[in-house]
């Protein structure tokens, strides 16, 4: 990975708090934290100045970090953000030096990411999630704490994995999923769905007209 000593965030709410966290511990600086409501900030960045993006915004400058929960949020704020992005790795998380890891993309504390898979870009790895070997996690996922991805895994853009989540070996995820806390996940998911129970069944669709509003 690109050593990096500074950044700057956008976001400044509870993810941001943890993403602020993992930098830290690794010794890189924000230098600047931007956020579209300044007066709704966590409050761990109240003795902070939180900038507004406005006409004058420079894209020039220390690269970013969207830190941003919502996975549609991050995409749209993405293709706003004409700048470097810089990857976050907590120092606990154990990765294989044989994978792919996308700008932008953070990995918190615990997470496990076995051989041979690809991670896109601006995608969440949270806390003590299991990626198991020869996967793929397309741009802008989030795979919630203590989730399980099994081998030979696809996950699609934008899709939500939720906490303690299992997806079993040889799955494909569409795009714009998303996955219930708890679910497991037997069988191929389409794109827009939203799947609960175990094992998981399909409960919804939500078509991006409806769930991007």
């Amino acid at each position: 990975m690109e050593e990096i000593n500074t950044v700057r965030l956008y976001g400044a709410g509870g993810h941001a708090q943890i993403i602020h966290s993992v930098l830290k511990q690794n010794k890189v600086a924000v230098t600047e934290i931007f956020d579209d409501n300044p007066s709704g900030c966590h409050p761990k960045f109240k003795h902070i100045s939180i900038l507004e993006i406005d006409k004058d915004f420079s894209q020039e400058g220390d690269p970013f970090i969207i830190a941003i929960g919502d996975n549609f949020q991050r995409s749209e704020i993405a293709k706003f953000l004409q700048s470097e992005f810089a990857t976050a790795i907590h120092s606990s998380a154990i990765i294989d030096p044989d994978i792919k890891i996308g700008k932008g993309t953070v990995v918190y504390a615990g997470a496990v990411i076995q051989p041979n898979t690809t991670i896109g870009k601006h995608v969440i790895i949270n806390t003590l999630a299991s990626v198991d070997h020869d996967n793929v996690i397309e741009d802008f996922v989030h795979i919630s704490p203590n989730t399980t991805l099994c081998g030979l895994v696809h996950v699609g853009e934008g899709s939500h994995i939720g906490a303690g989540a299992v997806v079993v070996p040889k799955i494909k995820i569409g795009k714009w999923c998303i996955i219930g806390a708890g679910t497991v996940v037997i069988r191929d998911i389409p794109d827009y769905a939203v799947v609960v129970g175990n094992p998981g069944k399909i409960i919804k669709m939500n078509y991006p007209e409806e769930s991007k509003k």
